[in-house]
C-alpha cells in the first residue's frame, strides 16, 4: 500500500462522520432516481410484452349497429392489417349480498376461443365452451373486489333481460389495464365490471344477431392512423358511429401513458435536487479540506510527487464517498422502487410485473452520480494542482480585523463579546457563510417539496367533490332521455333534489390542435354539480358558448371570445362554429360546460336528459340505491363518496406513496447538509477554538461562537429555503399536469413548520455531536503552532 493510499485511508476515517453524511445526501439522490428508473422501466417493458404478445389493437371505433357485410368495405381501407367487429353491451348486475348497484361492461368473444385482438390473459378458469349461453368470463378487478372464482353465479340485466350467467374463468386483458365506468374517473372495481361471453349468446341477448358495434383494427407498419380513422369515421357515421380512436386516445392507454410520463418526470427532478446538493456539498467539504492541507500538499510537491498524482489523490477520495453514496443508494432504490412499482402494478392490472434493475439503470446512475461528485469537488481539485509549493508553505494569511457591519451601524453596545465574534467571523468569510447558508437552504427546500403533495391532494378533494359536486348520487341512463325521467327520480325514497345534465361526446378543433372531450350541459342554477372559478366563486353559465376547463384551454390555446369547431360524435354529428364564453379552474378532468337548454339545441333532439344529480336523505339511501338498482334504463349509479374513497385508493395512493419516499429520503438530506456545516467549522477553525480556550475562555463559550454561527446560519437558511422550496414546487405542479388530474399548489403552514422544524432538529443533533468533539480539542498542539 502506497504512502497516500494510506494518507488517504486515515483522511476518510478521520472524517468519517462527514464522509458518512455526505454519502447519505448521494444515497438520497440515487435511491430516488433508481426508485423512479427501475419502476418505469419495469412497467414500460411490462406494457410493452403485455401489448405485444395480447394484440393490442391499434385503432378502436364504436357506433350504433352495422351488418357484418361491412367488415369488407373496413378491411379493404389502405392500412388495415386485422380487423375484429365485436358486440358491446352495459349491463346491470345483481350481486349476492351486494346492496350497491354495480354495472358491468359486457363484450363478445369468438364462440369457444379467444379473441383474435385484444386478447384474454386467463388468471384462473377457462374460456365459455361453443353453445354455452349462460357462461361468462370476468375481469380480475372485479372478481377480486367481490371474491368470485369460477363456479360463481350473478345476474345481469342485458337489454332488459334478465340473465343468469355462471363465471367459467378470470382474465386480463391489454384493453383495460386501466378501466372505468361511464362519468368516472377514478376506477371503481366493486361497481364496474369488465365481461366476456360468446358472441352467439351476448347478440341474442343484445339482439345483434348479423350485426356488431365495436370493431377494432391493427394496422400496417406503413399505415397513417390519421388516414385511416379519417377513412373508418366515413364508413361508420351512417351507422351511428361515435368517431374512432387511434391507440393514443384509447381510454387505458391514454391514462396510463400520462402516469408513466408523470413518473419519468419525477424520475429526473427529485435526483437532479438531490445529487445536485450532494455535488454542492462535495465541493464545499473539500474545498475546505484542501485549504487545511496547505502545508500537506506542499510537501508532496516537494518531495516530488506531481500535480497529477495529488489531484488523483484528492479524486480518488471523493470517488470513494461517492461509491459508498451510490451502493447505499442502489440498494435503498432496488427496494423502493420494487414497492412503488408493486403499488402501480395492483392498480393498472397488469398480469405480472417485470420488476428488475437493469444493467442500462445502474450504469446510469452510476454515471450521473461519480460525474455529481467529482463535478462537485471540481474546483477544489483544481485548487490542490494548482497551488505552488512556496506558496503552500506559508499559512494562509490571517483575515483582516474590521467591525462588523452590524456594529457599525450602531448595534455594539446591544451586542455581547461572543455575538461579536459570531458576527466578525462571518462577515469576513462571506463567500463560506453564504455557502453554508445556501446548503442549508436547499435542504429546507427538499422537505417542503416531499411534503406539499399532501395538503394538495386533500385541497383537490375539497375542492372537486366537496365544493363543486355536491350531489350524493348521480345516474348515468343508457341512452338521452326525455325530462320526465326527473319526476320518477324525484319521487324515489330519500331523494330530495334532481338536477338534470346532458353529456355529449365532442371533438373540439381549433387550428390544428385537435381534443377528443365531451361537453356537459347544466342548468344555469344548478347547486348539486357548480362550475367554480379560479377564487372559487360559483359561475353562472351562460345562455350560449362555451365554458372551458383551464387544461382545455390551455391544450386548444384559447381563450375567451375566441372561437372553436365543435364536432359532435353522436345524433347527426354537426359540426358548429361556438365562442368561448369562459375558463374555469378545475382538477381532474378536461371537460367543457355549456346551458343545458342550448346544448339540446345544437343537437337539435328536443329537451333530452343523458344523467341526473340527487341529494338524497342519509337515513333512506339504501332505499334510493335498492330503486335504482331495479331501474332499466340507469346505465350506472357513482357515489361521491364512493368517488372520493377510489380517488384515494388509486391516484392520491400513488402520489401519496412517492410523497412519503421523497420526505424520507429529503430529511436524510437535510441532516447531512446541516451536520456537514457544522463539522467543516468545527474544522476550520479548531485552533481559533483552541487558542480561545488556552486564552481562558470557557468551552460553555467557545461552543456558543460556534454554536452561534450554526444558530444564525440556520436561522437565515430557513427563509431563503421557504423561496427555493416555493419554486421547486411551482416547477413540480407544472411539470406533472396531465388530463387525468393537475395538483393544486397549495402552501399549507404545516409545510413550512415541517420543513423548519427539520432543519431546526437536524441543527440541534448536529450540535451536539459536535459539542462532543470541542471536549477533545487539542490545546498543546494549538501552543506548538508557528503562527
Amino acid at each position: 500500500m502506497s504512502s497516500l493510499t494510506r494518507k488517504l485511508l486515515r483522511e476518510l476515517w478521520g472524517m468519517r462522520g462527514q464522509a458518512l453524511a455526505i454519502a447519505v445526501v448521494i444515497a438520497g439522490g440515487v435511491a430516488t432516481l433508481i426508485m423512479s428508473l427501475t419502476s418505469l422501466e419495469s412497467l414500460t417493458m411490462t406494457r410493452d410484452a403485455f401489448y405485444r404478445d395480447y394484440r393490442f389493437s391499434h385503432v378502436f371505433a364504436s357506433l350504433k349497429r352495422a351488418p357484418i357485410s361491412l367488415e369488407e368495405q373496413i378491411q379493404a381501407i389502405s392500412g388495415v392489417q386485422t380487423l375484429e367487429t365485436r358486440i358491446l353491451a352495459g349491463a346491470n348486475l345483481d350481486i349476492p349480498d351486494y346492496p350497491d348497484p354495480a354495472t358491468g361492461l359486457f363484450l363478445s368473444l369468438p364462440d369457444g376461443r379467444n379473441a383474435e385482438l385484444n386478447r384474454l390473459h386467463l388468471r384462473e378458469g377457462r374460456l365459455p365452451r361453443p353453445g354455452r349461453d349462460r357462461e361468462t368470463v370476468i375481469g380480475e378487478a372485479f372478481a377480486e373486489a367481490h371474491g368470485f372464482r369460477p363456479g360463481d353465479s350473478l345476474a345481469a340485466i342485458i337489454n332488459g333481460r334478465r340473465q343468469e350467467l355462471t363465471i367459467v374463468g378470470i382474465a386480463l386483458s391489454p384493453e383495460f389495464i386501466y378501466h372505468l365506468k361511464p362519468g368516472d374517473l377514478f376506477p371503481d372495481f366493486e361497481r364496474h365490471g369488465i365481461f366476456w361471453m360468446n358472441r352467439t349468446a351476448l347478440a341474442a341477448a343484445y339482439d345483434m344477431d348479423g350485426a356488431f358495434n365495436d370493431v377494432v383494427l391493427t394496422l400496417t407498419r406503413d399505415a397513417r392512423t390519421g388516414d385511416v380513422l379519417e377513412r373508418l369515421d366515413f364508413l361508420l357515421v351512417p351507422y351511428g358511429g361515435q368517431g374512432a380512436v387511434g391507440r393514443e386516445d384509447q381510454l387505458s392507454h391514454r391514462y396510463l401513458s400520462v402516469e408513466l410520463d408523470q413518473l419519468a418526470t419525477m424520475a429526473t427532478l427529485f435526483p437532479t435536487i438531490f445529487l445536485g446538493v450532494a455535488a454542492f456539498l462535495l465541493n464545499v467539504v473539500f474545498t475546505r479540506l484542501i485549504s487545511t492541507q496547505r502545508e500537506q500538499i506542499a510537501i508532496l510537491k516537494a518531495f516530488g510527487y506531481s500535480n497529477a498524482r495529488i489531484g488523483t489523490h484528492y479524486a480518488q477520495m471523493v470517488l470513494l464517498i461517492s461509491l459508498l453514496g451510490l451502493v447505499l443508494g442502489m440498494a435503498a432504490g432496488g427496494w423502493l422502487g420494487q414497492q412503488l412499482a408493486e403499488i402501480y402494478r395492483t392498480f393498472f392490472r397488469f398480469p405480472y410485473l417485470d420488476y428488475h434493475l437493469s444493467p442500462r439503470v445502474a450504469a446510469l446512475g452510476a454515471l450521473v452520480t461519480l460525474a455529481a461528485g467529482l463535478f462537485g469537488a471540481l474546483f477544489a481539485l483544481r485548487g490542490a494542482v494548482r497551488l505552488p509549493p512556496a506558496e503552500a508553505m506559508r499559512p494562509e494569511p490571517p483575515p483582516i480585523f474590521r467591525t462588523a457591519l452590524v456594529e457599525r451601524l450602531g448595534a455594539r453596545r446591544l451586542l455581547g463579546q461572543t455575538s461579536r465574534m459570531v458576527l466578525r467571523n462571518m462577515e469576513r468569510r462571506p463567500v463560506k457563510t453564504l455557502l453554508s447558508v445556501a446548503g442549508i437552504g436547499l435542504a429546507c427546500a427538499i422537505l417542503m417539496v416531499g411534503r406539499f403533495q399532501e395538503g394538495s391532494v386533500d385541497y383537490l378533494i375539497k375542492v372537486q367533490y366537496g365544493l363543486a359536486q355536491r350531489d350524493d348520487l348521480m345516474v348515468t341512463f343508457v341512452e338521452p332521455t326525455s325530462r320526465r325521467v326527473l319526476f320518477e327520480l324525484a319521487a324515489l325514497p330519500g331523494v330530495t333534489l334532481v338536477e338534470p345534465t346532458r353529456i355529449a361526446g365532442v371533438r373540439l378543433h381549433r387550428g390544428h390542435v385537435t381534443h377528443r372531450t365531451s361537453i356537459q350541459g347544466l342548468e344555469p342554477d344548478s347547486d348539486l354539480r357548480r362550475i367554480l372559478d379560479d377564487r372559487l366563486n360559483v359561475v353562472t353559465l351562460p345562455d350560449h358558448g362555451l365554458v372551458l376547463s383551464d387544461y382545455l384551454a390551455d391544450v386548444l390555446v384559447v381563450g375567451p371570445g375566441d372561437m372553436v369547431e365543435v364536432e359532435f360524435l353522436e345524433g347527426r354529428r354537426e359540426r358548429l362554429e361556438v365562442p368561448v364564453a369562459g375558463i374555469v379552474r378545475e382538477f381532474t378532468g378536461s371537460a367543457a360546460y355549456m346551458d343545458l337548454d342550448a346544448l339540446n339545441r345544437m343537437l337539435r333532439e328536443g329537451p333530452a336528459v343523458s344523467g341526473a344529480y340527487l341529494a338524497v336523505d342519509p337515513e333512506l339511501r339504501g332505499e334510493a340505491v335498492r330503486a335504482l338498482k331495479d331501474a332499466p334504463r340507469a346505465a350506472s349509479v357513482t357515489d361521491r363518496q364512493t368517488a372520493i374513497r377510489n380517488f384515494y385508493d388509486s391516484m392520491a395512493d400513488i402520489v401519496l406513496t412517492f410523497a412519503f419516499f421523497s420526505t424520507l429520503l429529503a430529511g436524510s438530506i437535510a441532516f447531512g447538509v446541516v451536520y456537514n456545516s457544522a463539522r467543516i467549522a468545527l474544522t476550520e477553525r479548531s485552533k481559533e477554538m483552541a487558542s480561545l480556550r488556552v486564552l481562558g475562555f470557557t468551552r460553555g463559550e467557545v461552543g456558543a461562537i460556534l454554536l452561534g454561527e450554526l444558530a444564525l446560519m440556520t436561522v437565515m437558511a430557513i427563509p431563503l429555503g421557504f423561496l427555493i422550496g416555493i419554486g421547486l414546487i411551482a416547477y413540480i405542479v407544472h411539470g406533472i399536469d396531465s388530463e387525468l388530474y393537475r395538483i393544486p399548489m397549495i402552501l399549507e403552514p404545516r409545510i413550512f413548520a415541517f420543513a423548519a422544524t427539520t432543519i431546526l432538529a437536524a441543527s440541534a443533533l448536529s450540535w451536539v455531536v459536535v459539542a462532543r468533539r470541542l471536549k477533545k480539542l487539542d490545546l498543546i498542539g494549538v501552543l506548538k503552532t508557528r503562527e
